[in-house]
């Protein structure tokens, strides 16, 4: 039971440490994009990506990878303001003479969009891009470090205009004060217990 105390409140710590952490990895408003030798072109790329707005990226082999059999995938994954990220998403996307192009709309208090791509050569074998890790489109307001950032900051939060979206996210404080409550209720059963 003593363990079990233990385990429940590592998770909480951890949970309740997400927003750093997950906010660590790059500047605040610095877009990461592809860089050095990679076999497709950025055409186009919604940034800032908005709250409700459809964020769309499109991607073009090059021309020696159209030749040799190449395919693309594109990957996101939303990460929200709290520093909570969702599950990455491979898209069904639309491809046309070795064009690859998505879309998709981000939650309410999104943070950045981030991205990938994983080709697939002739012979069967895959690579991502960029490898373990994602390239990164901010938002018009993220929090990062202690501060909110971008065109829509507004002092401590976000005014980001109503785009008319139906998609809400859980608002990120909550989620964390829920897994701690969780947490917490939990513990008091098994010190009950004792």
């Amino acid at each position: 039971m003593k363990r079990a105390l233990s385990v429940m409140m590592m998770v909480f710590v951890l949970v309740s440490m997400a927003p750093t952490a997950m906010a660590a990895g790059s500047e605040g408003g610095q877009d990461v994009n592809p860089e050095g030798e990679v076999p497709f072109s950025v055409l186009e790329r919604t940034t800032p990506s908005q709250d409700g707005l459809s964020w769309s990226l499109s991607v073009e082999l090059a021309e020696s990878a159209k030749e040799n059999g190449t395919s693309l995938e594109l990957t996101t994954q939303i990460c929200l303001n709290s520093g909570v990220c969702d599950p990455p998403v491979t898209h069904d996307v639309a491809e046309e003479n070795g064009v690859y192009t998505m879309s998709l709309k981000p939650p309410e208090d999104h943070s950045y969009v981030n991205w990938r791509v994983k080709a697939t050569y002739d012979d069967e074998s895959k690579e991502n891009f960029p490898d373990a890790d994602w390239y990164k489109t901010w938002s018009t307001c993220y929090y990062q470090e202690g501060g909110y950032g971008g065109v829509h900051a507004d002092g401590d939060g976000c005014d980001v205009p109503a785009a008319g979206g139906e998609e809400e996210a859980l608002p990120a404080l909550g989620a964390v004060v829920a897994v701690g409550a969780v947490g917490v209720a939990a513990a008091a059963v098994v010190i009950r217990r004792r």
